[in-house]
């Protein structure tokens, strides 16, 4: 059984962590980063994969986090601060329409899929794993779209409301950590004619 307690805890010490660590970083990548290779471990039901039925068929345990970030002709995603990506995913262009990002991109809310399965629209856009549950959060500041935090996860039914209400408060620092490194100016350094696109989730 799940111990919420404890839960909450690493969460705290999470959040502690991470605003400090972000705070001394690099750039706005770096500050990213620090919360994406926290995630992983952090969310989800680490018994989830256990259940039976919760992996599909030959997949693995795993899970992985990013931010999908809005360029500045708003056509694309790229992908930032990845972890447990493929290499060659790394700021690769996603179309801003594609998939479920292209719905948090158009809305403005989050998702949070407790199993893929269940919905037609989704697209693996992700090529480590594919991922049976995830979820999504918009960046926002003062009403404008940034992008959006992706936790993924291999197991059906990985992630439960207490997770999505974590997320939630990691996107809200994500987006202030964002503007604090001067996040926008970051992106106008990238030649993003270089940049490989991913125009399908194939």
């Amino acid at each position: 059984m799940r111990d919420y307690n404890a839960f909450k805890d690493n969460v705290l010490a999470a959040l502690e962590r991470v605003a400090g660590d972000a705070a001394i970083a690099a750039d706005a990548e770096a500050a990213l980063w620090c919360i994406t290779r926290t995630l992983p471990s952090l969310l989800g039901n680490p018994d989830a994969a256990r259940r039976p039925g919760a992996l599909p068929e030959g997949a693995a345990a795993a899970s992985a986090a990013t931010v999908f970030l809005v360029t500045p002709d708003r056509q694309y995603h790229i992908i930032a601060a990845p972890v447990n990506f493929q290499p060659e995913q790394y700021h690769e262009r996603v179309p801003l329409t594609l998939g479920h990002p292209g719905h948090v991109a158009a809305t403005r809310r989050g998702a949070m899929l407790a199993d893929t399965s269940h919905h037609q629209s989704f697209v693996k856009i992700l090529q480590t794993f594919r991922a049976a549950s995830a979820m999504q959060v918009p960046l926002l500041w003062n009403g404008d779209y940034l992008g959006v935090l992706i936790c993924a996860n291999a197991a059906r039914g990985a992630y439960e409301e207490i997770d999505y209400r974590a997320c939630e408060t990691f996107a809200r620092l994500a987006a202030a950590l964002w503007m604090a490194h001067d996040g926008p100016k970051w992106l106008t350094t990238i030649d993003y004619d270089r940049l490989p696109v991913r125009s399908t989730g194939a």
